[in-house]
């Protein structure tokens, strides 16, 4: 996040009106969501995805994936969900990331137009109560009142640490999580195969996709790199 204001000095041109392009690309995940926030800002495609160090563990088809988005006109494979918490379908540009670097970024110069996109959040590490925490300060935000939908990744290690654990707690983070999307009333897929995981599959932001909710499938509608 501290290199956002530098950026601004730096960023790129891009002719106005144009689609989303890829330009320089971007790749990772984490805390790089503040880059991708910045890049989808200024109206660049980046891919959100595995760095350098993680990619030689993920598997053959994963590298393959990155590859193609880098160098195929055509729009990525569809990935699909494990669990659908609310049905329904919404298409707008995917953005996000990281949800408690996404936070982070409200109130600052550096979020993108949020007005009918679906949001992709992840994170790892953090309890549910923090979880709660950060969701409702997007509610009041206002963000769920300008996205159309939202794709959830892999939250890893987000339950109760083991003392709490011994304290019979009866609820699960994908527990807090259903019930946090069914309250937004927005179309929501959750169990994606992007972030933290054991599988971390790489996908372009800012480009144009369709969640379809009973499906549990985010199809791509554009490309991230032009024919050109």
């Amino acid at each position: 996040m501290r290199l956002l204001q530098r950026l601004e000095s730096a960023r790129p041109a891009k002719p106005e009106p144009a689609p989303p392009t890829l330009g320089q690309p971007i790749i990772g995940f984490s805390d790089i969501t503040a880059l991708h926030q910045w890049q989808q800002r200024h109206g660049f495609v980046s891919i959100h995805g595995p760095v350098l160090t993680q990619l030689g563990r993920l598997g053959q088809a994963t590298s393959e994936r990155l590859f193609s988005l880098l160098e195929s006109s055509s729009p990525a494979q569809p990935l699909h969900g494990s669990t659908t918490f609310v049905e329904g379908i919404a298409e707008g540009p995917l953005l996000g990331g990281n949800l408690s670097v996404f936070t982070r970024l409200l109130g600052t110069p550096f979020m993108p137009n949020l007005d009918g996109a679906i949001l992709l959040l992840e994170d790892v590490g953090e309890r549910p109560y923090r979880l709660d925490r950060m969701w409702t300060h997007l509610e009041l935000a206002g963000v769920f009142r300008k996205v159309s939908g939202i794709a959830l990744g892999s939250f890893t290690d987000c339950e109760e640490r083991e003392h709490r654990a011994q304290q019979e707690v009866s609820y699960t983070s994908k527990d807090l999580l259903r019930e946090l999307a069914v309250a937004t009333g927005l179309p929501c897929v959750a169990g994606f195969p992007i972030g933290h995981g054991d599988v971390n599959e790489p996908v372009p932001l800012g480009v144009r996709v369709r969640l379809d909710g009973a499906a549990g499938r985010l199809t791509f509608l554009e490309s991230a790199v032009s024919e050109q």
